[in-house]
């Protein structure tokens, strides 16, 4: 698998992208007014994984844009340097990296690379009731670890978000 290659063609991908982006687009109006219920659900999560790092993020067509966040300065990057982006590949499943620096996918992406070298991510899609993942839920640590949060808990959190997100 490589890091996620944004396209606009006419393939069914794409068309299903747009959709996508229509949801996104819909849900990136209203989220400022939901910024500290989502930051709350940001912080009960990095407490509960015991992670210095967490955030909401949507992922745009050309940037992952971080609703609330928990350790981390920055409200956005671009997608394609967006573990994030990833996650929302498969909606219906959590994205666990254990060691980003011993997966090629991982290892070259300016947060793992450099500043502020993150080692593990779980991340959960947020997904409407289309179907459509949002974004993504994660909870970061800068050591590798060999265990992950029960992703089940993760997971009522992440549907927290999604319920501020899309209601």
């Amino acid at each position: 698998m490589t890091v996620f290659e944004h396209t606009r063609d006419s393939s069914p991908d794409a068309e299903f992208e747009r959709r996508r982006q229509r949801a996104v687009d819909a849900v990136r109006r209203t989220t400022a007014e939901r910024e500290s219920t989502l930051q709350a659900i940001v912080e009960r999560a990095t407490t509960y994984a015991d992670a210095p790092i967490g955030a909401i993020s949507i992922i745009d067509r050309d940037r992952q844009w971080i609703a609330a966040r928990v350790g981390i300065g920055a409200t956005e990057t671009l997608r394609s340097a967006s573990i994030c982006a990833q996650a929302i590949l498969r909606p219906g499943e959590p994205l666990i990296i254990f060691d980003t620096t011993q997966d090629e996918r991982w290892s070259s992406l300016p947060m793992i690379a450099g500043l502020p070298y993150v080692r593990f991510y779980a991340g959960i899609p947020l997904v409407n009731r289309s179907g459509y993942a949002l974004g993504a839920l994660c909870v970061v640590d800068l050591a590798p670890r060999a265990v992950a949060p029960n992703v089940a808990e993760l997971g009522r959190f992440a549907r927290e978000a999604e319920r501020v997100l899309t209601d």
